[in-house]
């Protein structure tokens, strides 16, 4: 892998829509960016239309495919050297059937919260001292309900939106331990409902949904402007949503998953 341009932000799910808005608006701030990307000629061609709204702006394309634990892994000894000044956790995905990953983990759970989760553990002790850590969650996680059980769970078990929202109640959890153990600034952002590929359900009604419901949605640099407020902020453990920045419910805080969760999710990684 080429050397990797040192104190950037890392961007995950660069090459799409918020992903792709995220990293513009970094770069037009005079950032340098590290767009982790599954496809790498998708990230490769969203480089180039930055650059070309942005001349100059130092963007580097590197693999990251975090429905692997074996690219997760190989990502971060990549960058760790570089000592990477953020890490925007803003890839996910909500796909219609159950499917597992290589790894033996539900698709949906792997990609939005267990991905994340080791990505940024293995990269914690390589970050500048005046970091940034942002996961991306949803308004769902609100309304969703987890398990001790969260990384067993079978075909019988799987619900797209469901699925979808109880990995961001895990992600969600995560950062709430993670910024009582570490000193770097750990926040979340939620973009509320984004006009991307995100919603395409894969129903055949699609395509008047699209008609209908899209043009009501916010655009992708709307999703993504809580998100760079989250990574300029000084604060820590809050949400970012639309133009405020709000603490977490006592319900959240002290929710007793949140410790299980990261020695479970820890053990399933081969973390200590």
């Amino acid at each position: 892998m080429e050397e990797v341009i040192p104190g950037s932000i890392i961007v995950t799910g660069a090459s799409g829509s918020m992903g792709k808005a995220a990293v513009e608006a970094l770069a037009a701030g005079g950032r340098s960016v590290i767009m982790a990307c599954r496809n790498l000629e998708k990230g490769e061609a969203v480089r180039r239309e930055v650059l070309a709204r942005v001349p100059g702006a130092a963007l580097q394309v590197l693999p990251l495919d975090l429905g692997s634990l074996r690219s997760v892994r190989d990502f971060a000894a990549a960058v760790a050297p570089s000592a990477p000044a953020g890490l925007l956790n803003n890839a996910g995905t909500m796909p219609p059937r159950y499917s597992l990953t290589e790894d033996g983990l539900e698709q949906t759970v792997a990609v939005n919260y267990v991905g994340p989760y080791l990505l940024t553990r293995l990269l914690l002790d390589s970050f500048s001292p005046d970091a940034s850590i942002v996961n991306v969650i949803s308004l769902t996680a609100k309304y969703a309900h987890i398990d001790e059980n969260l990384l067993e769970k079978g075909p019988e078990d799987f619900h797209q939106l469901r699925t979808y929202a109880a990995s961001k109640l895990a992600l969600m959890l995560f950062s709430i331990e993670l910024a009582k153990r570490t000193s770097l600034r750990v926040n979340m952002s939620d973009p509320g409902v984004v006009a991307s590929n995100m919603i395409d359900l894969g129903r055949w009604f699609d395509p008047l949904a699209d008609a209908l419901f899209k043009p009501l949605c916010k655009r992708p640099e709307q999703g993504a402007a809580p998100a760079i407020s989250a990574l300029q902020s000084p604060q820590t453990m809050k949400i970012f949503k639309g133009h405020r920045c709000l603490d977490v419910q006592e319900r959240f805080l002290d929710n007793p998953l949140s410790g299980l969760l990261w020695q479970k999710t820890a053990q399933r990684t081969g973390l200590k």
